[in-house]
This record gives C-alpha cells, structure tokens and sequence, in this order.
C-alpha cells in the first residue's frame, strides 16, 4: 500500500464517485463511467468525502472484479488499486470509457450526468447505441414508407440546389437517392421520407402561433410539409408577424430593417429542423409575441454539452440526424456544423440587440430572441389596432410627420386617435423621431408645438 494524497480526490464529479462499501450501486456508477468519459469509484469513502476505509483480504479485490464483470452486459473489466488516504484503506476502481455503448447492468443502463448517475430512457439507450457506430435515426429504413411515399419532383429540386452549388449531379433521381444512402437496399430512409414526402404528415408538425400575450392568440397556423418546405414557411410565417421599419433618411430612397435579423431567424429555424427530435411524440412550436419569439424543439443538448458550452463555442458538434445535417450542407443550406450558434449571435451583436436566450426545457430545447427595444417594451409593439399586419412602423412615422406638418400643436393623445394607435405606440414612434433627428419640441406639453426638423 501506498500513501495517495496527492492524487486523492476532494468531492464527487463527473468522473468521481465516493462510496463506503463495494455494493450494487458502486457497479452502476462503473456503468455510468463507462457510458461516459470514464471514472473511478472510490471504495471506503462516504458521499460527503470523509475517508472510512475498508477492510480487504486477499481474493477481495478479484472478487470484486469478477463480480462487476458478470453483472455487466457488455463486460467491464476494472482496474483496481489499492491505496492510502489519512491512514485508512482506500480501493480505486477505474472504469474506461466502453468502444461499443451502452454498458448494461441487471438490465439497467446509466450514464454519467455531473456527479449522479442518470438513468437512461429508451431513446437515449438507441441514441448511444447509434452514435457508436458513427450512425443515427434518420438514416435507418422507414419500416412504414417507400419510395410512392415521396416527391421525384422534390428529389430532382434538390439535385439543381446542389448542382448551382457547385456539385457534381447527373444521377437519375432514384441513383442519386442511392448514391445518397438515402434509399439501402431499395429501402426508404427516414431522412428520405422526411426530405421529400409528398404528403402532408403529423410526424413534421410545427406549431406556429401570433401571440398577443401569454393566452391570447391572435393567429396561428400549422405545417406539416416535407422539411425542406417547411424552412420557408416557418420563415415566412414569422416574416409576416413582425414590424418591418422603414427607416426615413431624406434621401430619395428610404432603407428597410426587420424588427430581427432575418438571418439569424433563418439560422435558427435551420438548426430546429435539421437537429429536431422526429421520434418525439411533441411538435415543434414558434412563438411569437409582440417583443420576442421562442422557438421550441423536440430534443434537448445531448448531455456532453451545455448551454455554457454553446455560448462559449467550447463544444465538438453531434447532429442528431446526420443524413439530414450532411444533406442541407451539399444544398448549401448550411455552411458547417457547429457553427450556426455563433452566428446567431453574432447577428443580434451586430444589430445591438439583446441576446438570444438558449435553454434545456421539458423534453427539448427552447431559443428565445428579443427586439432591440424589448427592455422597455409597453406590449404594444403592433404597429396600430386598426392597422393591417403588412403596415410598418415607418408608415406609423410618416403619418406622424404628416399630421405634425398639417397640425404643428397636435397633442400625443389627438394623434393616437387619429391614427387608431395606441398612446404608448405613438409615443415610442415619437421617441424615436426625436432620436434620428427629424422632430423636434417647442416650448411645454401645454402651448408649445411640435417641429419637423429634416
């Protein structure tokens, strides 16, 4: 035996775990370990981290070897060592992390999540399975669907994406989905199906709502194209729900900006199809209110990543549906995978927008964006009561403008009504006038009088 203190472990982790004696539960943090990172459990020490010790023998250690390796489906064989900690008896079984997962036992299988063990749901055990063999769901048979199940059309759309692309296409499109492991063994692909079914089907549902406030639905809408289709009618469904300001500069041609960066809504709905969860029994669902949008998807972060890894960019990307994610790249879609996060970051920076905000909820993964005046939003960000949704915010000005020329003493209030906006509408557009330099105030609220300055 040998003094270990340096190497001795001060609490529980990801790759440690303590336990006072060589038990059932000890084998299934070995499992977790193993359907991890690798990890050692410490025999003889207790969860707060107090050293206990253990009384061994001689054939204990081998026993105990040979007992995790019988109660483990596929086998785990441990290295132990025996060591000492504040005089007492310390034994470290190590647990690699296993090639071929998941690791079983007593028909159990756990992983690693922190410093607790986490038990593995039916679709998480597939899913580790799947990403061992450097495979996943969306490229296994459809065992419902085949090939009069989808679009040739969509299939040859595709083909001319990819070929104004820059890559090399002359297949039929039958030889071009093989070529594509998107038909095996004459078989239709999940990724096939879900790429160009030529009917509408509840397994690509996205929920699409325009919210006034938290229970009151203005509109709502659903798709369930094919999910190539389904980027451009998410996309234009937001589009149509959200301001899009024209910027007056006195010029002869005004500039137009979107209540968001369209780009990074583009990027967004991109990453929900291609990473969404289609085994979920939940659909996808958008959001969007008068100061923010979230869009939810089925499918959380894979549990090797974390939100702080994703802000971070401290993280090695693993599509959920890597047919798909490969395919939208050759169609130019994408440019890389792992990189859209950045981007949509990078987008709201640009534009002096509050950041996005990324989390974990329920059984998926929820992005929430912000307009830039979402701090001080009155919740009234609609252009006007009365007003169609295609009307802009710069329409809203220019009547402001119009009316102010026409009436210089207009109060906020006679304004509001004739133009059937809100108080707090016409006072933020006001604000904002005053910001870009074009209106200007005389004199008091009572008996002054307003001047239009560009």
């Amino acid at each position: 035996m040998q003094n270990n203190m340096a190497k001795f472990p001060k609490k529980e982790s990801a790759t440690v775990e303590f336990k006072s004696t060589f038990n059932e539960e000890a084998i299934e943090s070995l499992v977790a370990f193993s359907n991890a990172k690798g990890g050692t459990v410490y025999i003889g020490v207790s969860d707060s981290g107090k050293t206990q010790g253990v009384t061994i023998g001689k054939e204990t250690i081998p026993n105990w070897v040979n007992e995790i390796k019988l109660k483990t489906t596929p086998q785990i064989i441990t290295d132990a060592e025996v060591i000492t900690v504040n005089k007492k008896t310390i034994v470290a079984l190590f647990a690699p992390e296993y090639p071929i997962k998941p690791v079983a036992t007593r028909g159990k299988y756990y992983k690693r999540a922190g410093n607790s063990n986490h038990l593995l749901s039916i679709d998480e055990i597939a899913n580790e399975h799947l990403k061992t063999i450097n495979s996943s769901w969306d490229m296994y048979p459809d065992p419902i669907n085949t090939v009069e199940n989808i679009s040739l059309d969509k299939v040859n759309k595709s083909m001319e994406l990819m070929r104004a692309n820059g890559i090399t296409v002359k297949e039929t499109a039958i030889t071009f989905l093989a070529k594509y492991d998107l038909l095996r063994d004459k078989k239709l692909t999940n990724a096939a199906y879900l790429l160009f079914k030529n009917n509408d089907s509840i397994i690509t549902t996205i929920e699409l709502g325009r919210f006034q406030d938290p229970v009151t639905i203005k509109d709502s809408a659903r798709s369930k194209s094919d999910i190539l289709t389904q980027v451009d009618e998410v996309i234009n469904y937001v589009k149509k729900h959200i301001n899009l300001e024209v910027i007056i500069t006195g010029e002869a041609r005004n500039t137009q900006k979107w209540q968001y960066p369209i780009e990074a809504i583009r990027e967004i709905v991109l990453n929900m199809i291609i990473h969404r969860d289609y085994r979920s029994s939940s659909d996808s669902i958008v959001k969007i209110f008068n100061d923010k949008i979230e869009f939810y998807n089925p499918g959380r972060l894979p549990d090797t990543i974390t939100v702080k890894d994703l802000l971070s960019n401290n993280y090695k990307s693993t599509p959920r549906n890597k047919k798909i994610a490969d395919f939208f790249k050759d169609l130019g879609l994408i440019e890389k995978y792992g990189s859209g996060i950045q981007r949509i970051i990078g987008y709201f920076k640009e534009e002096k927008h509050p950041l996005p905000e990324f989390k974990n909820i329920s059984d998926g993964f929820q992005v929430t964006i912000f307009s830039a005046d979402s701090e001080n939003n009155t919740g009234t960000v609609e252009k006007s009561k009365g007003k169609s949704k295609g009307e802009s915010k710069g329409e809203s000005k220019g009547e402001i403008i119009a009316l102010i020329q026409e009436t210089p003493k207009i109060t906020v209030e006679e304004i509001a009504e004739k133009l059937n906006m809100s108080l707090s509408g016409v006072e933020k557009n006001i604000r904002q006038l005053k910001k870009l330099g074009m209106l200007h105030r005389v004199g008091p609220n009572k008996g002054g009088y307003w001047e239009v300055t560009k």
